[in-house]
């Protein structure tokens, strides 16, 4: 018997999901306690399609998805057209431009290598071509220019012939860049990596990046499998991709020069400096350091600017979060390579944060005058 959902309903009658199940509620009944979603019979559907139907014409505009709604992807495309194969489908009706990612069948072409959800909350995909180097044509083009033209990107995970809405994006900066991948015959080829941005999503929904973690895997257990830390090479580090901006490109010695010289300066006062990778929902995040001996957890910044400080805060107040979660003693640490303006030491102050000014001599910790 074939089963169908408010989510289907709603995107095949652009009448919102809640509308529907006030309706179904009204005729039905509410759930049983054990169920927790409707699946509707074929007759049930008709009733809310009798109902419902009318508004339709009224209504074009309307998006019904909402994150994490499962629909049969044939049925996106009856609804607003676009290309019902590859992974990147331009409605002609609609402002928008839709992508869909399948993970698993990604992997098998390498795709996942510079595919998924990075620290920072942004999400990366591939561009479609199955053969030689990726241009700009179609649906890259598209994808590309969706910011320029005023388009929103709606993501789908798929999976066989269902979809799984994940959310509406945009593209972040840089908009994309060049990664050398494999084609679809392991031959390697200049591949186009796209930078999404999340606007009103459920990115637990995508794997992490270059791969799904487990899950069951939950928190990382940092007391139980601690990872040494050993510093960065302070030489500059040249980011692959040919259109990046240059200070996407490379990375400034200085910082890593900073995490070397803190590393060195606490193995000095016979404290061990650890690695802390922590889970956060779908993906992995990790700070420059971790002192278990003192809990610090611990952000460098190359430069003292407000606009550092304030990434920074930023930072480390998330590393201490999650890490607290996974039931360690976490306090936030700042280290700079000089003291930043006095107003900013007053204001991590009073968010409990320490901070560490690079000196003559080593470290020292910077106190509100």
């Amino acid at each position: 018997m074939t089963m169908t959902t408010p989510a289907q309903l709603s995107l095949e009658l652009m009448v919102t999901q809640k509308r529907i199940r006030d309706y179904l509620r009204s005729k039905y009944g509410t759930l049983p306690a054990d169920e927790t979603r409707w699946q509707l019979t074929e007759d049930e559907a008709e009733d809310v399609r009798a109902r419902f139907s009318p508004e339709a014409a009224r209504t074009s505009d309307l998006w019904p998805l909402k994150p994490g709604d499962v629909v049969r992807r044939r049925s996106i495309h009856e609804r607003y057209g676009g290309q019902r194969q590859g992974g990147i489908s331009t409605p002609r009706s609609r402002r928008e431009v839709f992508v869909f990612t399948d993970p698993a069948k990604g992997a098998r072409y390498g795709y996942d290598q510079f595919e998924g959800l990075r620290e920072d909350g942004s999400y990366t995909y591939t561009g479609e071509g199955q053969r030689g180097p990726q241009q700009f044509k179609r649906g890259n083009r598209a994808l590309r220019d969706a910011a320029t033209d005023g388009k929103i990107i709606r993501l789908f995970r798929s999976s066989g012939k269902l979809a799984t809405y994940v959310g509406s994006f945009t593209t972040g900066t840089p908009t994309y860049w060049k990664e050398t991948i494999p084609d679809i015959d392991g031959n390697p080829r200049e591949g186009l990596i796209f930078n999404l941005l999340p606007l009103d999503a459920r990115v637990d929904l995508l794997p992490a990046y270059g791969g799904e973690l487990s899950p069951d895997e939950g928190l990382i257990n940092y007391a139980a499998n601690p990872v040494m830390w050993t510093p960065p090479d302070c030489n500059d580090v040249v980011v692959e991709g040919t259109d990046r901006d240059i200070d996407e490109r490379v990375v400034s010695r200085v910082e890593f020069e900073l995490q070397a010289a803190f590393g060195a300066w606490l193995l000095s006062r016979d404290l061990s400096p650890k690695r802390l990778p922590l889970r956060a929902g779908s993906t992995t995040i990790e700070p420059d350091m971790y002192v278990p001996e003192h809990g610090w957890v611990v952000e460098a910044k190359r430069s003292a600017a407000r606009s550092h400080v304030r990434t920074a805060i930023g930072q480390v107040l998330d590393y201490v979060h999650v890490a607290k979660r996974a039931g360690l003693t976490a306090i936030p640490v700042v280290v700079l390579p000089g003291a930043p303006q006095p107003e900013l030491v007053e204001l991590m102050s009073n968010l409990g944060i320490t901070i560490l000014a690079r000196t003559a001599d080593g470290f020292e910790e910077l106190a509100p005058t």
